[in-house]
Parts: structure tokens; C-alpha cells; sequence
């Protein structure tokens, strides 16, 4: 039945970064579009207002005068999205805001995940927090360990009470909240002019109860804003609901500013309004502008244009999946439509963890203003952007040049069709003289440096492909990462840029058809007609999926379903539009990988999980099926205005095609002169005005189409048919066009250089997905490349610094060690040093890639993971007492882990087992969770075989090689290049491990840019297991040389190529066959990074350790988060918990060092504190920063940590790190870094505790309520501090009486006794 046909007009917004675009619907007088800045305040202070009362203009006739409130009555609706949330938080300029927080834990989210954002960099950047001021709460409860639950149970042994929670979990009452203390807390914070809080505890999402108490008291008290995390997302994760939460009461106040202003230029300030006012919201839904929230607003925009491309271009008839492709200035967001929104439930925006469900788009820094650049001889777009100003070089604002100005001077806008607000008086058009001319001296550039003899227009076209292979990496991801074929998707361009390039992407990608619908350009706006009102609530809910459990379940839906039906109704939902979809957060048994279902028909969650499972990461477990959380999402269907069809396109296609009746020649409005690489030169060809053309034309290639607010690029193997409201593009794919092998084209080797690092980080994707262990999924303790046939390193997507380079020996060992032995489908296990490995944790997988006759081995791949279990010295791979390799764990050299496409499981479970016959050792315990991980990664090879072979179906083998041999020569050239500044000169560095062995280092640099790294000199290996293989050394000088050229060079075998590397055969750098290695792969890493930067005098020392910490209780096996395991029996069970820690960062000459972060060799994520006290016997009293241990300079050292644990039942534990005896030196005058330390809270036999310190490696047994104290160092300040005096170094370094402030000599040092020596004397200076 129709609708009734409405006398009222229904408006939708989208207020963007630069342009706010408008549209009105009106059954009586059609569609009106309103385009106008976002920002002019010289003609009007909202630019949302002011498109309101141009609109109602038009529909009333009447004139309306700006600055008078706007009568609400003629419109049914009103609806916008905006930037003012997102751009709040990337510019910082929220509210200021109050963080409450757990005792102990003021630092958590200044600490976050410690990880740093960029891997090369000397300054370390991290997020800034968007809280003001923190105040720790003294209230605590963890999760019951479940050893000690018994039902019926209130009251622990030690008299703690015990609560039974909602979701089924018991949870001890370590610390009850002390409401006095809240209100004393809360009047001071609102004495210093707080209004805005945010409230996170630890487990409120488990237990809201104290969260809401304070709340409570804060409204009463009088704060405007209070955010508590259990009401943000009810899920667990310390630091990602913490800092959601911290977003929500940093941005809802300024939305709701910005609303208050918005309402006051409507009569009655919208209190009254005869129309609806709804705010579109990141998960698709409107929501009423009361209830809109500033976390929820981050993706406001973009996602009215999911919704819009969704509705208007998913074709129920026609069912192929649709990729949207959203191209604007700055960035591009891709995303896919398969008949159901896809949504996430973490992202991270401007570094800050975002955990509310949100439609899951992927942004590209690549848009219409992405700057040009030239360097290494690579064609660079972005990730800088021209912005809005000066903005490309055309706008006449002297700008650099932009992929704008690459579509402008090829021709590909209509200068005459652009608006002329250009210039110092904004009346002039496109300037395409200065573009012109920058392009020419661009290419005269180009050409001298790399001996080519391009052509402006051919550079032009050149930097449109680098833009358009970056642009497919996130859609490649989005499709082949999840199971679905690129090819097998229609394409949806929208945003004002997209036209010019939705062709060539859709080609590229070997997308059939390109659909641009009649709004393209306006869709966020005009997706917001079609959406609905919805609410998203869900519940954390823990037990085992079965026939039994469903009635519970359902329970826990029709709860869910009142609470939203509640929330609807209090934004005017009527009940009887109200449908619902019902969800199960699910996943196997002991894995970490859960998939959110949705109802099946048959109401078989069980079965729908496995079968997503297996479609998603390519296998299935043997486990039981888990419920993690429900979730129901409740939607009104009567809400969206019903703008889209079932079949938006298929049917007219259809016929038309049946039709015989004849369509009229289009006619062109103008002719342009274009270039088109396909074609080789600039070609005149005809422009059309999409509003002139009649439903059936159909218009060949090359040609453009334009309307008033975009322009579509047709090649010449285009066609486009033109529909009701689309236009429909038949890409019409063709042979690729001829590689010329003669010479390297630098626009072809940035796309390889692409293309080879997207298959990388493909791999990367599939191995983090498919693995189960924290390790590998949490902790990204992985990295995943491609080589040559010879085995030489291509690409390599660096997740673990350590492993950079270092693989490399591990295929070349195995190629040379299999040689004439291995067939198609063959993959391969190792981890021993001998055979290019690094510490036997570290496994990798390697597979030959064959020819497509299957004859010749043309690359390989590989996927190195770090293994949570793999045996040892009682059960522990990490032992601080292993001195021998037969100690450290499972051992292989060259197995077979598939052959003939079997799986040799198990001669891989009796190599595993072998690890425990050496004495005193055992093998792993959980040898399904080490066979879980190695398919893992071996799912991650197929997908980079795969991946490959369709890279040598589109250009072919010798191709594909020549670049390859291209790129990695690039990366020599590069490296030569960050060299040369430093030559003609020696430099020399020596540092020490704790123990006094030295590390010692010259370079010489030659006038060509090569080099000799000598380590003669270095110590003799040491008996103990902080030895390590030459690759490790590799790996260090990899990455450094990488950092300091400042520039992206190619991860590959050609970084080291100009290097002679000199390592002194049994030294701690080159460890035998014998010697122990587990700590080596990372404290011989950081050493090596601390000292060839300080030999080049770049920055200070940094805390340079990995600081693994293990807690080991012997009941239960648990090894999840583990990078070591102790057993005491063989047939026990362990729970086991890993750390990883971070510390102080370098300063250097320009910047303060960072704190509380990892820093060269390393950048994993730490456990969260939630994920641990679920899990393991443990609190995590406190987590810290070491205010002040960062050495004082011009630009002072960054921080260490303190980390704090206390045991709940009798444990083991360990600790080793380094820099706890060696200081983090000062550079340039610049005073050390404070030195870590490890101490243990141990009870007295009388009763009480005392605290004792502990070896730097050290393993020990705690009781119940002892605490293991981790404190890990400072990092060196960089310059004399202007106020420096010798007591600052007391306590950090023997030489103390330094006058002049240079650094001291490379002394042995300590920080016990002598230290303390050294203290006096300074006393006495």
C-alpha cells in the first residue's frame, strides 16, 4: 500500500569537513539539493541552519531573513550527520574532563596498550589522553578464581564478599567502595570547574553497581556530563572501555553544544517541534537529537553514506555484494553490503580505542588532496594531505601538487564547469598554468635522477595509478581477507572524488561493474533518508552453548528486548514498528576468536558459528562452542523514508535490454581534451550533463559525465548505461597494457611495492584471525613475508621489529637445504638458529611457491609466529637458569609439516614431545593450542601463495621478477642514500649487558654509501640464554638504518645489501649450535639498536629491554598469554600469565623522549588487566609510570613503568630484563635514564612483609598475597639541562662527578654498593 502523500518536507544534512550538503524531499514538489561551505562565518554561523532556510525557501516560496529562528512546521523531518565529534577529537578540542579510575592505576590509559603508533621513528609520538585531571578511586573487584567458586558462597576465606552478578559470573569485593571518599573527590573536582566525568573501574562491566553510585552522586552534585564505562559497552577490556568512555565525556559535551546552538536557530529551540530531529550515529541508526551522544558521532558521516549506498545500490535480484567506495579530500573510506550492515565493536580514531559498535569502514589516507611526492625514486601519494588550505596547487593559494591537480592537467575536470571562487578574490577558476608548470618541473626531476624520459601527462596519469593500487589495499583486505571474492563485487562510488577514479580502481581490481548513483555525490546526505532509528544493547553472558542452555539464552534476548524497547519509545517509537535481531557473541573453547551471529532461520547458532568460522579463517576446532555476550539490535521499520527498491538496478537493466525500441543519440555540451594511458597521449572526446541524458542512453568510452556536483571518467573500454537513478558502468575488462622490461618506471615500481607489502599484510590478517593464542592474536607476537627464489627478502609486513630481516635466513637456509626436494603444496617447519631462527619460540613456516606448471619455484613465503608453549627447562622456554639449547624447548630444523597435501601431525606432536628429554625438562602441554597456531600460519602461506599466483596472472612471472629484482634494488639505493650524510668518517659505540659483557661496535662509511659494521671486540658468548644467531644482529641493523633514513624504504634483502657486517664468531652475537638463545631474539635486538644509535649520536639510550615477566601456578593449564610455561609434574596442568613491559623512550635533539612505551625491537601489546584477573589467579595492584626516571636534558628521557602483581594462590614466578644495572645513557650533556628493578613483597614468618630485591633474571615462588614488583627503566635525557646538578644521577651511574655534562665513559655500571659509593663521593665534590 502506497504511503499518503505528505504536504511537509523531509531534510537530510551532512555537515563534512569542507562542504555541508543538503537535500529536501518532497512528495509535491520533487528533490532540491543545497551544496555551501561548512564554514563561512562571514555570511552565516551555521551552515546546517542556513541550508535549512535555503531549502524551505525553495519549498515555501517564501523569502526567510538569515539570524531569525526558522519555523519547524513545513518539514516531517530533519536528519544530519556531522564531523563536529570527529573533528573535537582529532583537533583535541574537547571538554575538559575528569578521569575516575581504580587505585593503583592512574596511568592505565596515559599507558594504554604500550605500544607506539610508528614503528620507524626516533621520536616516538603517542596520542595525547583527553582527560584533564585523573583521581584514583580506592575500590576494587575481580572475577572469583573459579576454583573457589561453590555455589550458594557470600563470603570468601579471608572474609572478602562474594557477589553473584547478572551474568551469571561470581565476583570478590577486594575493596567496597568508601562513598564519603567519592563525594570528597567529586566536590574538589567540581571546585576546580569540572563538569564533565568520566567513571571506569575495573570489571564494572560484570558488576555496573559502584560505577552507578558514583554517577549518581556526580548528577546530584551538579556535573552536566557523566560517562561510566559499564553504560558505554558492557564488555571486557580495561583500556579499551576506559578510553571509550574518557571519549564519550570529552565529546558529548561539545555535541551537546553544538546542538544547543543549532536548536536556538529554530522557534522554540526545537523543544517543541512539530518534526522529528534525529542525529545519525556510527552504527547506521538515527537516533533523537536528546539522546545523541559525542562517541557515537565519530562516524556520523560516513555512515549515512553506507547507508545510502547500501540502499541504493545492493540489488536483492541481482545479489552480488557490493564494495562502497567513498573518496573525498583527505581520505577514502571503503566498505562492504552483502544484504546485512557489518559492524565492529573496537576500532581506533586519532589513537583512541572506540568500543561501541560502528558499520565497519576502512579509511585510506588517499583523497582528492593526497600531496604528489617524488622520493627514492618511488611516486609517493600522501599520506599528507593539502587540506582544505592551502589546498591543491590549483585553488591558487600556493599549494603543492595534489591527485586534484593530476586529474586537472589530464584533462579529467571541466574547468569551465567548476565554480570560480579562486584567488585572492575568490572569482577566478582552476588555475591550470601553475599546475602545469609544477608538473613540468616535477618530471624534469624525475627524469634527471632516474634516467627516464617521461612526459608531464605520463607522470600525471602515473601518480593516478600509485593512488589508485593504495586506494585498493583496504578493499582487497575488506573482501580476499574475509573469504570473498574481489572480483565477484560491484562497486559503488560515492564522494565528490570518487568518479574520477571508480574506473580505474574497479579494473584494477577486476571488478565487473561500477554503480554511480543520481546523489553519488550527496549520498551521506541522502543515505540518512533511508535510515531508521535503532538501539544497540548487549550483556556480557559466559557458558557453554547447548540444547539446555537455549532456554536461559532466550531469556536473556527478551531482557534485552525490553531495555530497547524502552530506549525506543523514549525517542517517540511507536511499539508496533519495532523489529528485533537477536545475537550471539560466540567462540570456541580456549580460543580468543569470537564471531557475532545472527539468528539463523533455524535457530542453530551452533552450526551458523562453524560454518562462519570455517568460511572466514579456512578451519574448524574440536571444541566446544562458547557464548560470550548477547546482543539485540532493535530497529524501527517506520522511521526511513522508503527511497530504495528491491531491485535498484537489475530489472531496468533487463529491460532495456529487451526493449526495441531506439534510444536517442546523447549529445555532448563540450569537448576536452584528456589523456589516457591506455590510449598513450591526449585524446579529444565529448562531455556530457548527466541531467540531459534520457534513461537507456548508453555512452562509450572514453568520455566524461558531469552534473553539478561530480564528474565520472569513462576509458576508453567503458560503457555506461544510464538508469532511472544510476548510472551503470560496464568496466569492460581488457588485456593490461605492456610492461616495458627495458628500464625500471618508477610508477610501476611504487604500484609493485604495493602490491608486494598488501600480500604481506594479507597474510599478517589471516594469521592474526586464525590464531588462538593471545600471543599471536592479542600480543601480534608475528610477522609474516614474501622472498625470492632464492630466498631472498622481498616484503615484509613488520609487526615485530625483531623479525625484520631476520626470516630471511630461515628461507634461504631451506632453500638451499631442500633443493630439487619439494613439490607444489609443500610447507615447512623451523626454529632453530643453525637454520635461521631466532629464539626457538619464534617458529616459522615457510612455503615454496611454484610456477603454474608446478616445476619452478618462483617465490616463497613465510609466517613466523611466537608460540605460547614449546617445552623447556621444567616446562619453561624462558627459564632464567637454561644454559644449554636442549633446555630451551622444541627443536626443528627442516620438518615436513605438510607434504602431498597432509598434514604430518604427528610427526610434528612427537617432535613437540621430545623437548622434555633432556633433564629437568618437559614438553609442551598444550600440544592442540601449538598445532592450532601452526595451521594459523600455514593458512597464512596459502593465502600469500594464492595472492602471488593471481599477481602473475595479471602481469605475468617475468614482470612481476623484474620488479621485484627493482624494488629491492630501490632499497639498496635508499639505504646508500641515509648513509652518505655520515661518510667519510668512523664511528664507534660500547655498551654492556648487565652482566659486564660488552657490546661493541665501528662503522666506517664510504663516499658511496656503503659500509662496514664491525662487532669485533664484542664479548664471548655467556652461559646463560641472553646469546643470539647473526640474524639477530641483521634484524637490529635493519630496522635502525630504516628509522634513520626518515623516508619509507622497502623492507627488503637490498636495506642491508651496501653493508659489509662483521660479527665476531663466538661472541654473544653469534651464539653456537650449544649456547642458549631464549632472551637473545630480544635483549641482544635492543642492545644492537642502542648501540648503532648511539655510535651515530642520534638520540640517547633507551630503557632497552623487553622486560618479560611470566606467572606460573601449577594446577591448570592455561597458556594463552604465555611465552613460557613451568611444570613441576609431567602430566600437570599450568595456568600461565606473560608481560612484556615497556619503559622510557630516547630524546634526542629535537624532542623529549616518550613514556611508558615500547621503543626500538619490540612493540607488542601488554595484557589488559581485565583479560589477566579473568583468566589467572592474579591482581594487578598497580600499573603505573615512574615519574621522573627519564633522564633530565634539554629534552628530557621518557619514563619507565612499575608494575605491581599479588598473588591469590601459591605461584611461580619470573622475571628477565635488562637495564637493571647498565644505565640508559644521557647524550650530548644529557643526564641517564634511572635503572629498573625487581622486588618481591614477602611474608614474614612473624607475620607482616618486608620487601627484598631481586636478581635481574630471577625465578621465584610467591604465596598467596605476595606481590612481584616490576620496575623497568628511564630512558637518557638528550643536552645539558639547563638547571643540571651532580645529585640528579645519584643512584644511576659510577661516573657522577662529571663537571662538563658529556657523557661519561662506557663504564660498567651498577646500582648497588658501588653505586652507592659513587653517590658519596659526588656528596663530597
Amino acid at each position: 500500500m502506497p504511503a499518503p502523500v505528505s504536504d511537509k518536507v523531509k531534510i537530510c544534512i551532512d555537515r563534512g569537513g569542507t562542504f555541508c550538503d543538503v537535500i529536501a524531499l518532497s512528495d509535491t514538489k520533487g528533490d532540491h539539493v543545497v551544496k555551501l561551505l561548512s564554514v563561512d562565518p562571514d555570511n552565516y554561523a551555521d551552515a546546517p541552519t542556513e541550508g535549512v532556510r535555503r531549502v524551505l525557501e525553495w519549498f515555501t516560496g517564501e523569502k526567510i531573513p538569515r539570524n531569525h529562528p526558522i519555523d519547524t512546521s513545513p518539514i516531517e523531518y530533519l536528519r544530519m550527520g556531522t564531523t563536529v565529534a570527529t573533528n573535537a577529537l582529532l583537533e583535541r578540542m574537547g571538554e575538559k574532563c575528569a578521569l575516575l579510575i581504580n587505585k593503583g592505576h592512574a596511568d592505565a590509559l596515559e599507558i594504554a596498550f604500550q605500544t607506539r603508533p610508528y614503528l620507524f621513528q626516533l621520536a616516538v609520538k603517542k596520542p595525547d589522553v583527553l582527560y584533564t585531571k585523573v583521581v584514583e578511586i580506592d575500590e576494587r573487584i575481580i572475577p572469583e578464581w573459579f576454583e573457589f567458586v561453590e555455589e550458594g558462597r557470600t563470603v570468601a576465606e579471608n572474609g572478602d564478599r562474594l557477589i553473584k552478578t547478572p551474568s551469571g559470573v561470581t565476583v570478590r569485593e577486594l575493596k567496597p567502595l568508601d562513598e564519603a571518599e567519592v563525594i570528597e573527590c567529586l566536590r574538589s573536582l567540581y571546585a576546580e570547574g569540572f563538569r564533565s566525568l568520566a567513571i571506569v573501574l575495573a570489571h564494572s562491566y560484570l558488576l555496573p553497581d559502584d560505577e552507578q553510585r558514583i554517577a549518581k552522586v556526580a548528577r546530584d552534585m551538579g556535573f552536566d556530563n557523566v560517562s561510566v564505562s559499564s553504560d558505554i559497552e558492557a564488555k571486557i577490556g580495561f583500556i579499551a572501555r576506559g578510553q571509550s568512555t574518557t571519549a564519550d565525556a570529552y565529546l558529548t559535551p561539545e555535541v551537546k553544544r553544538y546542538l544547543s546552538g543549532f536548536a536556538k536557530g529554530f522557534k522554540g529551540k526545537l523543544e517543541d517541534a512539530q518534526c522529528r530531529v534525529s542525529f545519525m550515529q556510527s552504527d547506521g541508526a538515527l537516533a533523537d537529537f536528546k539522546k545523541f551522544s559525542g562517541l557515537r558521532a565519530i562516524l556520523s558521516g560516513p555512515a549515512g553514506g553506507v547507508v545510502g549506498f547500501a540502499r541504493t545500490s545492493y540489488d536483492r535480484q541481482e545479489g552480488s555484494p557490493v564494495v562502497g567506495f567513498d573518496m573525498g579530500g583527505t581520505s577514502t573510506d571503503v566498505s562492504r553490503f552483502s544484504g546485512t550492515y557489518e559492524h565492529v565493536f573496537e576500532t581506533t580514531t586519532a589513537g583512541i580505542s572506540i568500543s561501541v559498535p560502528q558499520l565497519d569502514i576502512n579509511t585510506v589516507a588517499a583523497g582528492g588532496g593526497s600531496i604528489l611526492t617524488y622520493r627514492n625514486q618511488m611516486f609517493n601519494v600522501g599520506p599528507e594531505s593539502a587540506g582544505a588550505h592551502p589546498g591543491p596547487a590549483a585553488y591558487r593559494k600556493g599549494g603543492p601538487l595534489t591527485v586534484t591537480d593530476a586529474n586537472l592537467f589530464l584533462g579529467r575536470l571541466h574547468i569551465d564547469s567548476f565554480p570560480k571562487i579562486f584567488g585572492p578574490t575568490e572569482d577566478m577558476p582552476l588555475d591550470y598554468e601553475i599546475v602545469r608548470q609544477k608538473f613540468e618541473e616535477l618530471t624534469e626531476a624525475i627524469n634527471k635522477e632516474n634516467g627516464s624520459s617521461l612526459s608531464p601527462a605520463e607522470v600525471a596519469s602515473g601518480f593516478l595509478n600509485v593512488a589508485n593500487s593504495s586506494m585498493a589495499r583496504p578493499i582487497r583486505a575488506l573482501t580476499e581477507q574475509r573469504g570473498f571474492r574481489t572480483s565477484a563485487h560491484n562497486l559503488s562510488c560515492f564522494g565528490g572524488a570518487g568518479g574520477q577514479h571508480a574506473t580505474a580502481l574497479a579494473a584494477l581490481l577486476g571488478m565487473h561493474n561500477v554503480i554511480v548513483h543520481k546523489y553519488s555525490s550527496i549520498l551521506s546526505a541522502y543515505g540518512m533518508a533511508m535510515a531508521e532509528v535503532a538501539v544497540d544493547v548487549s550483556e556480557p553472558f559466559v557458558q557453554e552453548f547447548s540444547k539446555s542452555s537455549i532456554p536461559t539464552i532466550e531469556g536473556r534476548f527478551e531482557g534485552l528486548k525490553t531495555r530497547a524497547l524502552k530506549q525506543l519509545q523514549d525517542q517517540g517509537v511507536s511499539e508496533d514498528t519495532v523489529v528485533y535481531d537477536c545475537y550471539l557473541n560466540l567462540q570456541y573453547a580456549g580460543s580468543d576468536t569470537t564471531l557475532m551471529i545472527l539468528r539463523p532461520e533455524d535457530d542453530d547458532f551452533s552450526r551458523a558459528f562453524v560454518e562462519e568460522h570455517k568460511r572466514e579463517f579456512a578451519f574448524t576446532l574440536d571444541s566446544p562452542v562458547m557464548v560470550a555476550g548477547v546482543r539485540v539490535r532493535a530497529t524501527s521499520k517506520g522511521t526511513s523514508t522508503d527511497l530504495s527498491e528491491s531491485s535498484p538496478y537489475y530489472e531496468e537493466l533487463k529491460q532495456l535490454e529487451n526493449s526495441e525500441i531506439a534510444q536517442p543519440e546523447p549529445k555532448a555540451f563540450a569537448i576536452n581534451s584528456v589523456y589516457f594511458e591506455e590510449i598513450g597521449q591526449f585524446t579529444d572526446i565529448p562531455l556530457y550533463k548527466l541531467q540531459h541524458l534520457t534513461p537507456g542512453a548508453k555512452i562509450a568510452g572514453p568520455a566524461i559525465i558531469l552534473d553539478n556536483t561530480q564528474t565520472i571518467v569513462l576509458h576508453p573500454q567503458n560503457v555506461a548505461r544510464i538508469l532511472k537513478s544510476h548510472v551503470f558502468i560496464d568496466v569492460g575488462l581488457g588485456p593490461r597494457k605492456e610492461i616495458d622490461l627495458k628500464s625500471v618506471d618508477p610508477i610501476q615500481l611504487s604500484i609493485f611495492s604495493h602490491r608486494f607489502m598488501g600480500i604481506a599484510e594479507q597474510m599478517c590478517r589471516a594469521l592474526q584471525k586464525t590464531a588462538v593464542s593471545v600471543s599471536i592474536k592479542e600480543r601480534l607476537d608475528f610477522s609474516c613475508a614474501l622472498f625470492d627464489a632464492n630466498g631472498e627478502l622481498v616484503a615484509n609486513a613488520p609487526n615485530v621489529p625483531a623479525h625484520l630481516g631476520s626470516m630471511q635466513y630461515a628461507v634461504t637456509y631451506q632453500a638451499e637445504r631442500r633443493k630439487g626436494q619439494l613439490k607444489p603444496g609443500d610447507l615447512l617447519v623451523s626454529n632453530i638458529p643453525e637454520a635461521g631462527g631466532g629464539h626457538l619460540p619464534d617458529i616459522t613456516i615457510i612455503q615454496p611457491v611454484f610456477d603454474d606448471a608446478g616445476r619452478e619455484i618462483v617465490f616463497w613465503v613465510a609466517a613466523r609466529g611466537h608460540h605460547t608453549d614449546i617445552g623447556g627447562l621444567e616446562g619453561n622456554s624462558h627459564h632464567p637458569n637454561q644454559i644449554d639449547r636442549l633446555e630451551e624447548g622444541v627443536a626443528f630444523e627442516s620438518t615436513f609439516i605438510v607434504r602431498d597435501g597432509i598434514f604430518n601431525e604427528q610427526e610434528i606432536v612427537d617432535t613437540f614431545m621430545k623437548a622434555g628429554d633432556f633433564p629437568n625438562c618437559k614438553p609442551t602441554k598444550r600440544i592442540e593450542h601449538n598445532l592450532s597456531d601452526l595451521k594459523a600460519q600455514c593458512s597464512a602461506c596459502a593465502v600469500g601463495t594464492t595472492q602471488l599466483h593471481a599477481l602473475f596472472d595479471e602481469y605475468g612471472k617475468d614482470v612481476v621478477h623484474f620488479y621485484m629484482k627493482a624494488i629491492r634494488d630501490n632499497a639498496e639505493a635508499c639505504t646508500r642514500d641515509a648513509l652518505k650524510p655520515y661518510a667519510g668518517k668512523s664511528y664507534q659505540a660500547v655498551d654492556h649487558f648487565d652482566d659486564g659483557t660488552v657490546v661493541k661496535l665501528k662503522i666506517d662509511v664510504h663516499e658511496d654509501g656503503s659500509g662496514t659494521f664491525d662487532f669485533t671486540g664484542t664479548g664471548p658468548e655467556v652461559l646463560a640464554n641472553f646469546n643470539a644467531p647473526p640474524a639477530i644482529t641483521r634484524s637490529g641493523l635493519l630496522y635502525c638504518l630504516r628509522t634513520m633514513s626518515g623516508t619509507d624504504i622497502p623492507m627488503n634483502a637490498g636495506v642491508l645489501a651496501p653493508l659489509k657486517i662483521i660479527i665476531p664468531e663466538g661472541s654473544v652475537l653469534s651464539a653456537s649450535e650449544d649456547a642458549a638463545v631464549s632472551q637473545g631474539n630480544g635483549e641482544v635486538a635492543q642492545r644492537v639498536a642502542d648501540i648503532v644509535f648511539t655510535a651515530f649520536n642520534v638520540m640517547s639510550g633507551s630503557h632497552g629491554s623487553m622486560n618479560g615477566t611470566h606467572l606460573m601456578y601449577k594446577k591448570y593449564t592455561w597458556a594463552e598469554t604465555s611465552e613460557c610455561l613451568l611444570m613441576h609434574e609431567v602430566n600437570s596442568d599450568t595456568y600461565v600469565t606473560l608481560s612484556v613491559a615497556c619503559g622510557g623512550a630516547s630524546a634526542g635533539p629535537t624532542w623529549d623522549g616518550q613514556s611508558a612505551v615500547h621503543t626500538n625491537m619490540t612493540n607488542t601489546r601488554i595484557g589488559d588487566l581485565e583479560l589477566l584477573e579473568t583468566r589467572f589467579p592474579a591482581i594487578l595492584r598497580e600499573f603505573s609510570i615512574r615519574r621522573g626516571t627519564g633522564g633530565a636534558g634539554q629534552h628530557r628521557g621518557g619514563d619507565g613503568i612499575c608494575r605491581i602483581y599479588e598473588a591469590l594462590v601459591p605461584m611461580d614466578a619470573s622475571h628477565d630484563g635488562q637495564r637493571r644495572v647498565i644505565v640508559p645513557h644521557g647524550t650530548e650533556g644529557g643526564l641517564d635514564g634511572e635503572v629498573g628493578a625487581s622486588y618481591l613483597k614477602k611474608r614474614k614468618r612473624a607475620g607482616g612483609f618486608r620487601i627484598v630485591k631481586l636478581k635481574p633474571a630471577h625465578q621465584i615462588s610467591m604465596l598467596p598475597g605476595e606481590q612481584l614488583i616490576v620496575h623497568t627503566a628511564g630512558a637518557g635525557g638528550w643536552g645539558t639541562p639547563a638547571d643540571a646538578i651532580e645529585k640528579s644521577q645519584v643512584g644511576k651511574s659510577i661516573y657522577v662527578s662529571n663537571k662538563e655534562g658529556s657523557r661519561p665513559p662506557p663504564f660498567t655500571r651498577a646500582n648497588g654498593s658501588v653505586s652507592q659509593w659513587g653517590q658519596a663521593q659526588a656528596e663530597c665534590d
